[in-house]
């Protein structure tokens, strides 16, 4: 039975081919490290990383490829800027629909003494806007959000919350998990000082890199978490006080590097308006199917204006790990059930502690697919 990949919020499945392309090429025949050596692989992989953060700071209008900083990942990221900015006696406001990647770090920063509050948020996850103001403090930090819930999909008004954060002196930044390669993100528009992005998702890299870009002034703020070797100032026992150097210690995950590269590459070409248009399309056709589909409860927005391709689905009074057993072993239809790594988010959505059955598209979705997958969802809902 031919599978259909509905699990894009985890990760994009299929990669474009230039991907795995490019890096079986750095592994065959380049393999070099950068910053260790002048001969000519060793500056092959330094000017492919260089393309690499230049493609991301067109791609998110951030006007310095040096403030672009390489991440182990998106989490690895977002515990930079977390770590590295907040001390004792600092605040910081999240929503109440974060991934644990923020959830966890902040849980362990307030042991140490710092304070965060929550946004709170309506049922379908949107931020409760009018709730905002009252939670600034004298000594808040930083506001971070979860661009788009990785549960319902819903897309938060970044633009409204910069400006926001902007009247009040507060740096605004952006987990773009689930929009990165997907919506628009520009520094400017949603007037951002820091955006943390995995490769693997909307992006279509490879597993094990990512992205924190930063404005310089918040780049200045940051204490490196990490620090060890980058091959500059090697004279010198002290961190580097420039970037990237200063917070990208020891060997990048080259192979990721030359995968995300050309990954970027393959975007440009196809282009995020593009992307986001056939997502869009692919939103409606499953919001109008799942709509006739009796006894399956959909969170979030009920239109593809307000959410990415990502929906989750309650099926009433069946288990739903059982339904995403069915969907997957009767229909080959390859889901993600549970509570995805953000308990907040459920518990404001109404679905803690069961969970809920994630279907979520990408680029590679067919609109053949989407119909597979709702005719096999009504066969489980219907028992």
């Amino acid at each position: 039975m031919q599978t259909v990949y509905l699990d894009y919020a985890a990760t994009s499945f299929p990669k474009p081919p230039c991907v795995g392309e490019r890096m079986r090429q750095y592994v065959d025949r380049i393999g070099a490290n950068i910053n260790r050596g002048s001969y000519d692989a060793a500056q092959q992989a330094g000017m492919t990383a260089l393309l690499l953060r230049q493609r991301l700071a067109r791609l998110f209008g951030l006007g310095d490829p040096t403030h672009v900083v390489l991440t182990p990942g998106n989490t690895w990221g977002l515990n930079m800027l977390l770590r590295g900015l907040l001390r004792p006696g600092d605040h910081c406001i999240v929503s109440a629909m974060e991934h644990n990647a923020v959830m966890r770090p902040l849980t362990q920063l307030a042991q140490c003494g710092v304070a965060f509050d929550r946004i709170p948020c309506d049922a379908a996850g949107r931020l409760c806007m009018e709730q905002i103001e009252n939670l600034f403090r004298p000594n808040t930090r930083l506001v971070l959000l979860a661009h788009a819930s990785n549960v319902s999909g819903t897309v938060q008004d970044a633009q409204a919350v910069g400006r926001i954060c902007a009247a009040h002196g507060v740096p605004f930044a952006l987990d773009a998990a689930q929009t990165a390669g997907h919506l628009p993100v520009d520094f400017d528009t949603l007037g951002l000082s820091a955006l943390s992005v995995p490769a693997h998702k909307g992006l279509l890299g490879p597993q094990g890199i990512g992205a924190l870009l930063l404005r310089p002034a918040l780049a200045a703020e940051l204490e490196p978490i990490v620090s060890g070797g980058t091959g500059s100032m090697s004279d010198s026992e002290e961190i580097p006080a420039y970037m990237p150097d200063r917070l990208e210690p020891g060997t990048p995950n080259l192979p990721g590097v030359f995968g995300w590269e050309a990954a970027l590459h393959y975007l440009e070409q196809v282009t995020i308006p593009a992307a986001h248009a056939h997502e869009r399309a692919l939103s409606v056709r499953l919001l109008e199917g799942l709509r006739a589909i009796p006894g399956v409860t959909l969170l979030g927005p009920d239109t593809a204006e307000q959410r990415v391709a990502v929906f989750s689905l309650d099926f009433g009074g069946q288990d739903n790990a059982a339904a995403a057993v069915r969907l997957e072993e009767d229909y080959g239809i390859l889901t993600r059930c549970g509570l995805h790594c953000a308990p907040g988010a459920h518990r404001t959505l109404g679905t803690f502690p069961r969970g809920t059955v994630r279907l979520s598209a990408g680029w590679f979705t067919t609109e053949a697919e989407i119909d597979r997958a709702l005719e096999a969802v009504a066969a489980v809902s219907a028992g």
